[in-house]
């Protein structure tokens, strides 16, 4: 599968799912911009393939995500791929929750997402070809304990997946949402630190409390993540649109 002549963004490039999936997508051929807010995080990535560029920038500022993708297109031309991978999480019961709390997970994980999309789509709607992936996760699908805050924020990152998939039909861009299960992680591993410090649990402990639920009893690679995105950037999965994809293990 080539991606020859394809210009893909990944926000939240800097590590995680979002650097997995820039190189994946660079290793098929595209022109991948990066975008974060730690450039050393988003050289680091870059340095591992040579069509990968980075640009420092926050997706909850729309102005600061916008000159960065006008400098990533004089470079690489018009966005065809975005992957809206940045995303926060924490965890506290919901009667302990604040404004916010709830607010700054809405910030990046909705608001994002938002932001990400609707400047790709000026760009992907008037070509023959355009994709739309949101990270998301299985909290936007089901619900979860004390992260209640979390899920409201993937819940209405699959809703928009789902209603711009319907507007963007009539065009050649899909819209679509990977939903992992816990991934390895550094937010996960921050996870794991905070169930730690809250219920005295051993590391051993934590980890197992957060895979319980997946029947491979595992964290989510984040290649298997890139893998699916990958996928669904490619010809085979053109007629993919507005699907909420699980990689959970069979959890759902």
């Amino acid at each position: 599968m080539s991606m020859t002549d394809r210009h893909a963004v990944v926000t939240g490039g800097g590590s995680g799912v979002g650097a997995a999936t820039a190189l994946a997508l660079a290793n098929a051929g595209a022109a991948v911009t990066i975008v974060g807010r730690r450039q050393e995080a988003l050289e680091h990535v870059a340095s591992q393939h040579d069509a990968i560029t980075g640009h420092a920038a926050d997706v909850t500022d729309r102005s600061s995500l916008e000159s960065a993708l006008t400098t990533a297109r004089r470079g690489a031309g018009p966005i065809d791929i975005m992957v809206a991978s940045a995303g926060i999480s924490t965890s506290k019961p919901f009667h302990r929750l604040a404004t916010n709390d709830l607010e700054d997970l809405m910030s990046v994980n909705l608001m994002g997402v938002f932001h990400a999309f609707q400047i790709a789509y000026d760009d992907v709607r008037k070509r023959d070809f355009g994709r739309l992936i949101a990270v998301a996760s299985t909290a936007g699908l089901t619900g979860y304990s004390y992260v209640s805050h979390y899920c409201a924020s993937k819940h209405a990152v699959v809703g928009l997946v789902r209603s711009l998939a319907q507007e963007a039909g009539s065009t050649a861009t899909t819209v679509n949402a990977v939903c992992p299960s816990y991934v390895d992680t550094p937010m996960t591993a921050r996870t794991v630190d905070n169930i730690v410090a809250q219920t005295g649990m051993s590391q051993a402990d934590a980890l197992a409390a957060l895979t319980e639920s997946n029947p491979q009893r595992r964290l989510i690679s984040p290649e298997e993540v890139a893998g699916t995105i990958v996928w669904l950037c490619s010809d085979a999965a053109a007629s993919v649109n507005g699907q909420a994809i699980s990689i959970d293990g069979g959890e759902l």
